[in-house]
């Protein structure tokens, strides 16, 4: 059986199978389509320069449906599709980079911590223009995370536009076994508990509970959460740490979408242990997902200050539907909505208006200042944690001060917390 044929055939069980979908289509226009698609595919097999093959031409096909949808539906090859369950199991091999699509560019959503691309000094926003040698504009996500995984201590080149340099950057990586540490935490200025969260996964609230137990027992009276560079994780986690802060049965998201069943309002949990706690929550460009879900309820509930850059701006719920030939299908299929009404997806194309969340304190952080604060990491710290004079700190050409931090740090002691 040829193309043509194969794909006639396929079609004619899609319309069968679907015909409570094509009911609604009143002039047939979406057959037409269906029908151009196969003659530009049968033209392909018979006439293009090169042999093609019938499976390759239909995941392009494919490939090209749900790419058209928005950033973050992705169709998963088998491959790509495994080593997303190994990720969310703990640990792969690979530079440690969240990555979405957006204007036909691979664009970092962020760095994960300690992780090569971070030592690096790669940055939210920045856009791959070449995975080795290949170039990866009009690449999908999932090719590109293909391209950058790989076996430990194996290295991969990236090639990166960045906003505000004139030349491509280039960067020699060399892969590592990338293992998730969700809760770093500190003591700053001798009274200030400080935990830094770099991604939601099962055990986030869990560890943020036991880190919060241990700092009251020892009198700590405020908080600075950290939510710089994190991209995310599960919704579920999100929850449980807002239930921290928050009294129980307070609205804490709703999802919608164009199927009314999706519809769901989330509320939280518990009895809010540490809801008198002094809290300062630190956000930028690379906090994303289920970052802005906790910064903007303790935003909409004035419940803590937000401080920072304006958020990166995703505010969508995917699910991952499983194939039978063994991929998968990431689709998105609502929004969240905070307590207030306000979304917080990215507003694409639409001038003026910002993405995700704004902060009640916005600090203005250079460029060149990010990288050198990714590059002295939690260095930092030791100015809060460490007796030293601020001569000898300054002094110190290997550290840029972390002006978000100090702001947060001065507020507290000013006992300037929430919103006016």
């Amino acid at each position: 059986m040829n193309l043509f044929k194969r794909l006639l055939t396929l079609s004619l069980l899609f319309l069968l199978l679907n015909i409570d979908a094509f009911s609604k289509i009143d002039d047939g226009k979406t057959y037409e389509k269906l029908k151009l698609l196969i003659d530009v595919m049968d033209i392909i097999d018979n006439h293009y320069v090169d042999e093609t093959e019938t499976k390759d031409l239909a995941t392009g096909a494919i490939r090209g449906v749900v790419g058209s949808l928005d950033p973050f539906s992705q169709y998963m090859e088998e491959k790509v599709y495994k080593e997303m369950k190994t990720e969310t199991e703990g640990s792969y091999g690979g530079v440690g980079l969240r990555i979405m699509v957006k204007d036909s560019f691979i664009t970092v959503i962020s760095p994960m911590l300690g992780t090569p691309a971070y030592k690096s000094g790669i940055l939210p926003e920045d856009r791959i223009l070449k995975i080795n040698k290949k170039s990866a504009v009009g690449m999908s996500s999932d090719e590109a995370v293909k391209l950058m995984r790989g076996r430990a201590g194996t290295k991969v080149m990236l090639t990166i536009s960045r906003t505000n340099a004139v030349e491509p950057l280039v960067f020699n990586l060399k892969r590592a076994k990338i293992k998730i540490e969700t809760v770093k935490t500190s003591i700053l200025d001798g009274k200030i508990a400080y935990i830094r969260l770099t991604e939601f996964n099962t055990q986030s609230a869990r560890d943020i509970r036991k880190v919060l137990v241990d700092h009251k027992n020892k009198g700590i009276k405020s908080l600075i959460l950290d939510l710089r560079n994190n991209p995310g994780g599960l919704l579920d986690s999100a929850i449980e740490i807002v239930s921290m802060f928050i009294k129980e049965k307070t609205l804490v998201l709703t999802t919608k979408g164009r199927d009314e069943s999706i519809k769901k309002e989330y509320f939280t949990s518990g009895n809010g242990e540490f809801s008198d706690i002094p809290l300062i929550v630190l956000v930028n460009r690379g906090s994303a997902s289920a970052s802005e879900i906790v910064s903007g309820v303790m935003q909409d509930y004035k419940r803590a200050l937000i401080i920072g850059n304006n958020t990166f701006g995703k505010g969508s719920v995917q699910t991952v539907i499983p194939l039978p030939d063994g991929t998968a299908l990431r689709l998105t299929i609502a929004k969240y909505y905070l307590p207030s009404g306000r979304p917080i997806n990215r507003s694409e194309g639409k001038k003026n208006i910002k993405n995700g969340i704004t902060p009640d304190v916005e600090v203005s952080v250079t460029i060149e200042e990010e990288i050198k604060l990714y590059m002295q990491g939690e260095k930092i710290l030791q100015k809060y944690t460490v007796v030293q004079s601020t001569n000898s700190f300054h002094n110190n050409d290997c550290l840029v001060e972390d002006k978000v931090l100090d702001a947060a740090i001065k507020l507290i002691k000013q006992n300037k917390t929430t919103q006016n």
